[in-house]
C-alpha cells in the first residue's frame, strides 16, 4: 500500500503560518451580534496588547452609580459614547453593522448610535493604538473613534478641521487658518489664536496631534516643517507612559501623562511589587476586595463614609502615594506639611484621600475624585492618608501572608542589622584609633577634624557644620571669592587645614527636612567634572554649603581678560579640554544620575578650574533648593538664570528640561572659542570668531570648526533640535560626525538672548555655517528639522492652559 501523499515540509510550514495568521486576525475581530453588559464587570473588548479596553466604567464626572461606555487606558477614558447610563445598559454591535448603546437588553431605542447600519460593516476591532474601528470584509475601516473624538486625542490620532473636542459647555477646534479656537456653549468664542502674530494665511489641511514624547505639534502641507506648540512637563521622559491631550470641563486644554502602574489595581486598590510582578491589595482592614477572585477589580470600604457621619478618621499609609482621575484642581494642591495635609482632608467633606510628597517640593494633594488608585514601595518617601470610618485598622502594606516566610525574613533582617552595626562600630574604632595615633600630640586638631574624617571616609555622607565653625573657618566671611545668583562664596580653612569654598545660600524656601534631603542628593552626585560637596550648615536662618576649593577660580576670570598670565595658560588645548570636561559633567547630571538634574544656570562663572585646569561644574542642584516649586508652575519672576545664557523657553514660559541646559552650554562654548562674552556679539563684534589672543600655531582648526558646529546645534531655538549632552560629548571627541547646522534663529533674526545683533555680525556666523561640509556618514547626528513654534497664552480664564498631571 502506497503511503498517502503529503506536502513538503516548507510548504507545510507556509500553510500552517498562513492559517495561524488568519486565526489570529479573526481572533482579534469582534463579530456582529456581540454585546457588552454594564452589569458584568468582566465584560470588555480589549486590544491585542491588552493596553486599551472598551467597557463600562464609572463616570468620573458624575455621581456614584453612573456608568459610561468608553475606550480606556488604565480605567482612564480616552473616548466615550458621551451618554451616561446605569448598570443594566448594553453596548451591542448589531447584525446591521450599527454600534448602539441601549438602556437595557430588551430595549430597541438606542441612547447612542454610530449610525453605520447597512453600509457593509462585517466586524469591529480595538487596535493597539486605542482606535476602535468598524470595518468591512476586506478590512477597510468604515468608522472609527479616532475620526469621532469626544474630549481627548492620543498619539497617532490626528485632529483636523473637521473634528471637535467637547467637554461640558466647552468645545475646541482647529480652524483652516491654523487658529486654535475655544467656544463656550457653541456660540461664544473666548479663545482664538493663530500660529503667531506675523502669520495670517490660510492652511490647506492643518493637523494637530500629540507625540508620544509629550509634544503637541501642528503640521500642514504648506508649512516648511512641523511646529511645536507645547511640551509636557515630563517631555521625552522614559517609561511605559501614555501622554494624551484632553479638553477638561473647566475649559482648559491639558496634556496628561499616565504611567501604567497607576490604576492597575482598580479603584481604592494599592499596587506593590514582589521580586517579579505587581501585587494588588487593599489599604487596610477597613476595606475589602470587590471581587475576591480578581484583586485588580479594586476595593471598597466595609463601612461607607455616609454611614458614619462625624466618626471619620484618617488611615495613614507610609511609603505610598495616590493618583486620581480626574486629577486635582489647583485649589486642591497646597504647600503644607504632613499633618496639615492629613487634617485638611479630614475636615474637608469632598476629600476622601490625600498624599503628602516628601520629594523636596512640600506639595500636598487632596483627592476628591471617584477614582483613587495607590502605589506602595519602600523607595517612595511620600505619606498618604485615606478617610475611613473609625476606628482605622492599619494593615502593613507589603506584608506577606506566609507566616513562615515572614519569620525567616525577620530573622535575616536581624542578622543584617547586626552585621551592619558591627561593621560600623569596627570602622568607628579604626577611625578613632588612626586619629589618636596621628594627631594625639597636635593641639590644632579637635572634634571637627575627627567628625569630618569619620563622616567623609566612613559613610560618605555630607558633614554637618555649625554656623560658628564656618564663621571661624572663613574668618568672619572675610575673603569673598565671588557672588552668584544663589549667594556669595567665601574662602575658608577647616580645622584639619582643608581649604574650602563656603557658599551662603539666599532665598531658601524649603523646610529643614527638605533642605537636608536635597543636600544629601547633591552630595551623592560624584563625577570627575563636578565640584564636590563636602558639607553643609542648616542652623536657624543660616543655610550654607561647603565645597572643595578650586585653585584656579572660575572660567570667566581667565577667559574674559587680556592679562598675559591667562593667555599663557588658556591656550587652545586647555580651552578645548575645558569644553569637553564641562560637557562630560553635564552629561552625568542629565543622563547618568539616578534622577536627571537640570542645572538651570550653566555659565562660565559656574565652571571652576582645579590646579591642572580641569573643568568642574558647580552649583548643580541649587535651582531646586532655592526655588523648589515644580517648573510646571514657574513664572517669569522665578527665573534665576543669567542673561545671555537663558534658553528661549525660559522667556516663553514653556517647560524647562535638560535641553535648556544644552542651550546655555552652546553659548558658553561660543565664548570659549571667541574669548568674548556673548553680550559683545550683540554689539557686532564678530569680525573674527576665534580669539585673537591665541597663537596661530597652537590652534587646531578642525577642533575649532567642530566646537562652533556643536555650539550652533546647541543654541537652536527648538529644544527638539538640540542634541542630548551625551551626543555633544561624542561630537566634541570626534567619534561622531556632525551635520551642518542651520544658522540659529537668535543669529539669523538678529538677536541673542533677546538683544539685537547688527547685520555684519549675522553674516559672519551665517557664512561660517554655510561653509561647513555635510558628512555622508550614516552615523551622523540627525535632527527633526523644526524651525518655529507657537504656544498658548497662559494664566487667564480665556486661555489655553497646557500642563500635565
Amino acid at each position: 500500500m502506497k503511503p498517502s501523499p503529503s506536502l513538503p515540509p516548507p510548504l507545510c510550514r507556509l500553510v500552517l503560518s498562513l492559517f495561524l495568521l488568519a486565526a489570529a486576525a479573526s481572533a482579534a475581530d469582534i463579530p456582529l451580534g456581540s454585546s457588552l453588559y454594564a452589569s458584568d464587570p468582566n465584560s470588555r473588548w480589549a486590544s491585542p496588547n491588552n493596553t486599551f479596553a472598551l467597557s463600562f466604567i464609572a463616570d468620573p464626572t458624575a455621581s456614584a452609580g453612573t456608568l459610561i461606555a468608553a475606550v480606556t487606558y488604565n480605567n482612564i477614558p480616552i473616548w466615550k459614547t458621551g451618554v451616561a447610563t446605569n448598570s443594566i445598559a448594553v453596548l451591542r454591535l448589531l447584525p446591521s453593522g450599527d454600534l448602539q448603546l441601549l438602556p437595557s437588553s430588551t430595549s430597541t431605542a438606542p441612547l447612542w448610535s454610530s449610525a453605520t447600519a447597512n453600509i457593509g460593516v462585517s466586524a469591529a476591532a480595538l487596535e493597539d493604538s486605542g482606535n476602535f474601528v468598524l470595518k468591512n470584509s476586506s478590512g477597510a475601516v468604515l468608522w472609527s473613534t479616532f475620526d469621532h473624538p469626544t474630549d481627548s486625542i492620543v498619539p497617532t490620532q490626528n485632529l483636523n478641521a473637521n473634528h471637535t473636542l467637547s467637554s461640558g459647555l466647552y468645545s475646541f477646534k482647529i480652524m483652516k487658518n491654523g487658529n486654535l479656537t475655544l467656544r463656550w456653549n457653541n456660540t461664544i468664542i473666548y479663545y482664538n489664536s493663530g500660529l503667531n502674530s506675523t502669520m495670517n494665511s490660510n492652511l490647506t489641511n492643518p493637523v494637530l496631534d500629540i507625540q508620544s514624547t509629550g509634544i503637541l505639534t501642528l503640521s500642514d502641507p504648506t508649512l516648511p516643517s512641523v511646529l511645536d506648540l507645547a511640551y509636557s512637563s515630563d517631555y521625552a521622559g522614559e517609561g511605559d507612559i501614555l501622554r494624551f491631550l484632553k479638553l477638561d470641563n473647566d475649559g482648559n486644554l491639558r496634556i496628561y501623562s499616565s504611567a501604567k502602574v497607576y490604576g492597575y489595581c482598580g479603584n481604592m486598590g494599592i499596587c506593590s511589587y514582589n521580586d517579579t510582578y505587581p501585587i494588588c491589595g487593599c489599604p487596610s482592614q477597613n476595606f475589602e476586595l470587590i471581587d475576591p477572585n480578581d484583586s485588580r477589580r479594586g476595593c471598597k470600604r466595609k463601612v461607607e463614609l455616609q454611614d458614619c457621619p462625624g466618626r471619620e478618621a484618617m488611615l495613614q499609609l507610609d511609603h505610598s502615594m495616590f493618583l486620581t482621575y480626574q486629577p486635582e484642581l489647583a485649589s486642591q494642591v497646597f504647600f503644607v506639611g504632613i499633618e496639615p495635609c492629613r487634617l485638611n482632608c479630614l475636615t474637608g467633606s469632598p476629600c476622601i484621600a490625600s498624599t503628602s510628597l516628601a520629594d523636596g517640593s512640600g506639595l500636598c494633594y487632596l483627592k476628591s475624585s471617584n477614582f483613587v488608585s495607590g502605589y506602595h514601595s519602600p523607595a517612595i518617601p511620600s505619606t498618604s492618608f485615606v478617610k475611613v470610618c473609625s476606628p482605622a485598622m492599619p494593615n502593613p502594606l507589603g506584608a506577606s501572608s506566609d507566616s513562615g516566610r515572614s519569620t525567616r525574613w525577620k530573622l535575616k533582617a536581624w542578622l543584617v542589622v547586626v552585621v551592619i552595626l558591627a561593621t560600623l562600630l569596627g570602622l568607628l574604632f579604626i577611625e578613632v584609633g588612626l586619629w589618636w595615633w596621628c594627631f594625639r600630640n597636635s593641639p590644632k586638631f579637635g572634634g571637627l577634624s575627627a567628625q569630618y574624617a569619620l563622616l567623609e571616609y566612613a559613610s560618605g555622607a555630607p558633614v554637618q557644620f555649625s554656623y560658628k565653625e564656618l564663621h571661624k573657618a572663613t574668618k568672619g566671611f572675610k575673603e569673598k571669592l565671588g557672588e552668584g545668583g544663589f549667594g556669595a562664596v567665601y574662602r575658608g580653612v577647616l580645622a584639619n587645614r582643608t581649604v574650602v569654598a563656603v557658599k551662603q545660600l539666599e532665598g531658601i524656601e524649603q523646610g529643614e527636612k527638605q533642605f537636608r534631603m536635597e543636600v544629601a542628593t547633591i552630595s551623592s552626585t560624584h563625577h570627575l567634572n563636578l565640584v564636590r560637596l563636602i558639607g553643609f550648615c542648616s542652623e536657624g536662618r543660616h543655610r550654607l554649603l561647603v565645597y572643595e576649593f578650586m585653585k584656579n577660580s572660575s572660567l570667566d576670570n581667565l577667559l574674559f581678560t587680556l592679562e598675559e598670565q591667562s593667555r599663557k595658560h588658556l591656550n587652545w588645548e586647555n580651552r578645548y579640554n575645558i569644553a569637553l570636561g564641562t560637557a562630560r559633567g553635564i552629561t552625568y547630571l542629565h543622563e547618568e544620575c539616578r534622577d536627571c538634574i537640570v542645572h538651570c544656570d550653566i555659565k562660565p562663572e559656574n565652571i571652576l578650574l582645579d590646579e591642572n585646569y580641569h573643568a568642574k561644574v558647580s552649583d548643580f542642584g541649587l535651582a531646586k533648593l532655592v526655588n523648589p516649586k515644580d517648573h510646571r508652575y514657574r513664572t517669569l519672576t522665578s527665573v534665576r538664570g543669567t542673561r545671555g545664557y537663558l534658553a528661549p523657553e525660559w522667556l516663553a514660559n514653556l517647560p524647562i528640561t535638560s535641553k535648556s541646559d544644552i542651550y546655555s552650554y552652546g553659548m558658553v562654548l561660543l565664548e570659549i572659542v571667541s574669548g568674548r562674552r556673548n553680550f559683545e556679539f550683540e554689539k557686532g563684534n564678530l569680525e573674527a570668531i576665534v580669539d585673537k589672543r591665541l597663537y596661530s600655531n597652537e590652534i587646531d582648526m578642525e577642533q575649532v570648526k567642530r566646537a562652533i558646529q556643536v555650539s550652533f546645534w546647541c543654541i537652536q531655538e527648538q529644544p527638539s533640535q538640540r542634541p542630548m549632552m551625551g551626543k555633544v560629548v561624542q561630537m566634541l571627541e570626534g567619534i561622531m560626525e556632525i551635520d551642518r547646522p542651520p544658522a540659529p534663529k537668535a543669529i539669523t533674526e538678529g538677536s541673542i538672548s533677546g538683544a539685537s545683533v547688527d547685520a555684519s555680525s549675522i553674516s559672519v556666523f551665517s557664512n561660517f555655517a554655510a561653509s561647513m561640509p555635510v558628512p555622508s556618514s550614516s552615523s551622523s547626528f540627525q535632527t527633526a528639522g523644526i524651525s518655529s513654534s507657537a504656544s498658548g497664552k497662559h494664566g487667564e480664564r480665556a486661555s489655553l492652559n497646557f500642563e500635565t498631571k
